[in-house]
């Protein structure tokens, strides 16, 4: 059996625990968080290692991304199964992504987190969030139209553009399904690439423990949990507000669609920890797209699905946008009407777009938001820059469970989801048809290893 890091995630031997990443990478938040409180000193210093393991993860999601999506589009047959897929994608993206943003607005309203804080804003520090400002700034929606096309096809990949890789991808993948036949060794090529790429995804998680570990005793050390105590009341809305969209919008969308957000949650733990230690849902793009082809989604709209969503799918991100912006206008005293609010709304949907994949990307987007709405004061950003990083993680979490259901959502609208194969990956079993052969070896190999 080939060993990947599903394999080394789902199934440690009896007795074993110690064996699966999702064990590992728990004790070494643990520690990670024992570290920061007790020395804090030595828990910031920690930060080149969660720094050093994100580096890691990012040099293969661009070739992850462009193997996925090429042979995923190459293997469908008729071209306008694309653009049905990227529809249905963009559909769910749309519909979901202004709920988000309409439950921040709804949940901010209602329990006021900032009202009474009665903050002048003249004694704002304006220049604390002036690098953030400046980015915002550079993230207009024409901006990142046309950051979308690469200067190069080979800048794609060293400028690590998630959407520059996907454009890229979709045209290489469209022209060989154009080409057809004399294009199939091409395909054949890429699958085999593709095999080798995902061992060396199993290869690197080895390191997640170690990236979880240096992440989350950097951000206790650096931060202290005492930060979060002069600003719980925005925290604790914040996380109970992506708590009940998880639960009860993201539980009835995968009810309806015959499957358990419970059972989905447990079948990502690993990568869910992992996301949860280094607040960043890009560290486990690669384990995503591998496990949610090994649960029965097709290659095609996986590889389709989760890039695009990773930037239009971000339901933990919209959240923030409009409680961070009101909690913002409430503890300043600005008033705005209803009018300003809907302008708000309209403007976040935008700007969550104009600041994907940039580092830092919620904080950075509600720059942008508050720069377009001039109500309410960019500098009162400063009120929650000391929290961010814990606001962070939450968001990365509601990010990725987003991106995990709509891409089972989108698969089966599309008739692309194996129902048995889904059912027995969220019960732990193996796959039905292929026990030891792993997706990424693609239909060539599997044939064959079977053979």
């Amino acid at each position: 059996m080939l060993v990947t890091a599903d394999t080394v995630d789902h199934a440690p031997r009896r007795g074993r625990i110690y064996h699966a990443l999702y064990f590992q990478v728990l004790v070494a938040i643990t520690l990670g968080i024992l570290l920061g409180m007790t020395e804090p000193g030595w828990g910031a210093a920690m930060k080149p290692l969660g720094d050093a393991f994100i580096k890691l993860v990012k040099m293969i999601i661009a070739p992850v991304i462009f193997l996925t999506v090429v042979t995923g589009i190459a293997g469908m047959g008729e071209i306008r199964a694309f653009g049905r897929v990227v529809t249905k994608a963009f559909v769910y993206f749309l519909t979901f992504s202004t709920l988000a943003l309409i439950i921040g607005w709804a949940v901010a309203t209602i329990v006021q987190p900032g009202a009474g804080m009665n903050i002048d804003p003249a004694t704002l520090d304006a220049g604390a969030v002036s690098d953030y400002a400046a980015k915002a700034h550079d993230q207009s929606i024409v901006a990142f139209l046309t950051d979308i096309i690469p200067a190069t096809m080979l800048s794609a990949f060293t400028e690590g553009n998630i959407l520059q890789v996907l454009f890229l991808a979709i045209l290489t993948g469209v022209a060989i399904n154009l080409v057809g036949k004399p294009a199939e060794p091409v395909t054949d090529l890429l699958e085999r690439l593709a095999q080798l790429v995902f061992r060396m995804v199993a290869i690197l998680m080895r390191a997640a423990p170690v990236g979880a570990f240096g992440a989350m005793a950097f951000t206790i050390g650096k931060y202290g949990v005492g930060a979060l105590l002069n600003l719980l009341a925005l925290v604790a809305t914040f996380y109970l507000t992506s708590l009940l969209f998880v639960v009860v919008v993201l539980g009835l969308v995968a009810r309806y669609n015959g499957f358990s957000l419970w059972a989905l949650l447990k079948y990502l733990k690993a990568e869910l920890l992992l996301v949860l230690g280094t607040s960043s849902s890009e560290a486990a793009l690669p384990n995503l797209i591998d496990k949610m082809e090994r649960a029965g989604c097709g290659k095609a709209v996986v590889g389709l699905v989760v890039p695009t969503g990773y930037s239009f799918n971000l339901d933990g991100t919209n959240i923030y946008m409009t409680l961070a912006a009101l909690f913002i206008a409430q503890a300043l005293n600005v008033e705005l009407t209803f009018g300003q609010q809907l302008l708000l709304l309209a403007v976040a949907m935008v700007s969550s777009k104009g600041a994907a994949g940039v580092t830092g990307a919620g904080f950075i987007t509600l720059a942008a938001t508050l720069a377009i709405v001039p109500t309410i004061p960019v500098a009162g950003m400063a009120l929650i820059l000391g929290i961010d990083r814990f606001m962070s993680e939450c968001r990365s979490l509601t990010n990725f469970i987003g991106n995990a259901v709509a891409t089972i959502v989108v698969a089966r609208w599309e008739g692309a989801l194996d129902r048995e194969q889904l059912a027995r990956a969220l019960s732990g079993e193996p796959p039905v048809d292929a026990k030891d052969v792993p997706s990424e070896a693609g239909p060539i190999l599997a044939k064959e290893l079977a053979a």
